[in-house]
């Protein structure tokens, strides 16, 4: 069923014979990936659309995308292209819904579509650790925890969550900007921590699900370009995740660990964002009372 489109959506509206770019004409934007990502996993049967003629791409066409949401190929293939920066919320949610989009990607979608000017890429200044987030760290004692900022540098971590997370690096790297730890880079490229993580593939996969999340938010800052080109170049296992485009705000969940100190471990995680709403955010990790992992945390911590 079609749903209603705003003034601003009739204005791009083109007869139906006028020429329409082709998937190979569109010039690639971040909104232009991400929709065609979301098509290209959803199936003709899934979305109740009958398929017809040869199909050359594995989703849906973007043809049919536009009926489902009830806009026009034209407007569909404008607002890919970067050419169209008025999407209502209307459209967007017709969007969300014929692709079926859960809250994170839903969310990540109005990110990309909100219109913001073209910006080159602009140089970061250097994150600072807040001292009150710092303080906090060091207020938990054996919970272990880390400040991280935007793009996932550590700014600060406690005893604890140095221990857990990276006993091979110097406590005090955090806090000198030429050798700071990034999070990203140490699960990727570094052998110590790819080992630490029991289920690395699931962790590596949030990791850039998470990644890209964040992205959107800070699209033209220079140091998200340059992490991800590193990455990209050194890893192929980061390049195919990123080409993937999938999309996750990473809460809370559970890990497992394989510490060279206390062996198996199994902790809880939670992720508290800085009020302030610039990226930053604290990991803390916890065990279940009375588990291995507990007494196996109190040994690491002690």
């Amino acid at each position: 069923m079609l749903v209603p489109v705003g003034d601003d959506e009739a204005m791009d509206r083109q007869p139906y014979d006028c020429p329409v770019a082709t998937e190979a004409d569109r010039p690639v934007t971040e909104l232009g990936e991400f929709l065609r990502s979301r098509r290209d996993r959803l199936s003709p049967d899934d979305a109740g659309v009958s398929s017809y003629g040869r199909r050359r791409v594995p989703g849906l066409r973007r043809e049919e995308l536009a009926q489902l949401a009830g806009v026009s190929v034209t407007y569909l293939t404008r607002l890919e292209q970067g050419q169209s920066q008025n999407a209502s919320d209307s459209v967007i949610d017709a969007l969300a819904r014929a692709l079926r989009l859960d809250a994170d990607e839903r969310a990540h979608l109005f990110a990309l579509a909100r219109p913001t000017p073209v910006k080159r890429p602009r140089p970061s200044r250097p994150e600072t650790a807040k001292p009150g987030a710092e303080q906090l760290l060091h207020a938990m004692g054996d919970v272990p925890a880390v400040l991280l900022g935007r793009f996932n540098d550590i700014l600060a971590w406690n005893r604890s969550g140095h221990r857990l997370l990276a006993g091979h690096l110097d406590y005090d790297a955090p806090a000198y900007e030429e050798e700071r730890p990034n999070q990203m880079k140490l699960l990727f490229l570094d052998e110590h921590t790819r080992d630490l993580y029991a289920d690395w593939a699931d962790e590596a996969a949030l990791a850039v699900a998470s990644l890209r999340f964040v992205a959107a938010r800070f699209a033209d800052d220079r140091r998200l370009a340059e992490l991800v080109g590193n990455l990209s170049m050194n890893s192929a296992e980061f390049a195919r995740l990123w080409a993937g485009y999938d999309v996750r705000l990473c809460t809370s969940g559970s890990k497992r660990f394989r510490h060279p100190e206390v062996g198996q471990l199994t902790l809880g995680y939670e992720v508290l964002h800085l009020p302030e709403g610039n990226g930053q955010r604290i990991l803390t990790h916890t065990a279940e009372p009375g588990s291995d992992s507990s007494a196996a945390l109190r040994l690491l911590t002690a």
